[in-house]
């Protein structure tokens, strides 16, 4: 499907609407399950939503669409509370992860089904799905049943469908974790094209972190109800605001230490070493530590940043013993005991298990956040505290 060859579809004005959500609580009897939820969706945005099973960001949706009742809070959509607007009325398509398909119809007949209820005529809404159809790439297959077509064309089918209604919010949710590798890095540029081009305001629920990064324009990431962060790809990637996100963010490694902050630098203690290290802000680089509290720290990286070998000037060396190796295509991949931690680092050869080897981790990469007491806290206790204590 080439994109660009649909010129007639070029969108030029914006079609999305600006979201709001204002102190938005939403819970089933006495659970809470969103608790005060602040968020603004700029008209034309795509913003997805991030997080672990059972954080929140499908009731979130769901509430958005009018699936769930709000328990306090407003949700506003181009200004007007959509309070007592019923899903129909709310101006917003839902895609489905399991793309909720009438398995009796055929695609022609699911693309057109939301015009039927529209009271559209026979050729008003011929003349749309064929349009749809086109736009996302079904050709010939529309008149195929649903059980006649592979997972992506499913897929394809029930964006038609969310699109031929002309919505200025389209909602997705986990719309591509039924499809295999392959298709669902192709459907995310697809997706992402037509929404660019469409001008369309689009919410995605995921736990995909590579899909979010890869799609969105803001990245909101939940847990426990709340939102943890909000920001850009990139933002949210350098910069975390707590280490539930770090975390998220793929810095799975963790090793205690403390720091003493000296201005624009700070003197990292762990392992036995002491390093000064600059602070990075006001695009300096250096070590990520927004709180800048002297005392006990958690220090964060990811694994694909550590190398083993010799330590440039520029990375902090951690000395330690390989306890075991996994092969992961382009690099190997050890475990290291380093102290009372274990961390995952890289290499381009296999290290035998048994050998003592440096860490190198460049300072840039090193993620500092105050430890919860002496003793810097890591693995799920960690993730609790940051969503409690942001």
């Amino acid at each position: 499907m080439n994109l660009r060859s649909v010129d007639h579809h070029a969108a030029s004005a914006t079609l999305g609407a600006e979201i709001s959500l204002r102190n938005l609580c939403v819970g089933y009897a006495e659970q809470d399950v969103l608790k005060n939820v602040d968020l603004d969706v700029r008209a034309g945005e795509f913003i997805a939503l991030l997080g672990s099973s059972g954080c929140g960001k499908t009731t979130l949706l769901r509430a958005l669409a009018g699936f769930v009742p709000v328990k306090s809070g407003t949700i506003t959509v181009d200004g007007r509370d959509m309070h007592r607007i019923p899903p129909e009325r709310r101006g917003m398509a839902k895609m489905f992860q399991s793309y909720a398909l009438w398995p009796h119809m055929n695609a022609a007949q699911n693309i057109g089904y939301g015009l039927r209820l529209r009271n559209r005529s026979k050729a008003q809404i011929a003349e749309r799905v064929q349009e749809m159809a086109s736009l996302v790439g079904l050709g010939d297959l529309i008149h195929r049943r649903i059980n006649e077509l592979s997972g992506g064309q499913q897929q394809r089918v029930a964006l038609a469908r969310a699109l031929a209604i002309d919505p200025p919010v389209l909602l997705l949710d986990e719309p591509l974790s039924n499809l295999d590798a392959g298709i669902r890095a192709s459907m995310r540029h697809e997706i992402r094209n037509l929404q660019r081009r469409l001008g369309l305001t689009t919410v995605l629920v995921t736990h995909d972190r590579e899909e979010a990064m890869s799609m969105a324009d803001r990245v909101a990431i939940l847990n426990q109800g709340r939102i943890a962060q909000v920001g850009t790809p990139e933002e949210v990637f350098h910069k975390p605001a707590n280490p539930y996100v770090a975390r998220f963010m793929g810095a799975g490694n963790s090793v205690c230490g403390r720091v003493v902050v000296a201005g624009e630098c700070v003197e990292l203690t762990l392992l036995d070493q002491t390093r000064r290290l600059p602070i990075s802000g006001n695009g300096k680089p250096g070590v990520h530590f927004p709180d800048r509290v002297s005392g006990a720290v958690e220090i964060l990286f990811q694994s694909d940043v550590a190398r083993l070998g010799k330590s440039p000037d520029d990375c902090v060396a951690l000395p330690g013993t390989v306890v075991q190796r996994s092969y992961l295509g382009s690099v190997y991949r050890h475990e290291v005991q380093l102290g009372q931690n274990r961390v995952m680092a890289d290499s381009p050869e296999e290290v035998p298990i048994g050998s003592d080897v440096d860490v190198c981790v460049p300072a840039t990469a090193l993620r500092l956040f105050p430890a919860k007491s002496q003793t810097a806290v890591t693995g799920p206790e960690a993730a609790t505290t940051a969503a409690t204590h942001p």
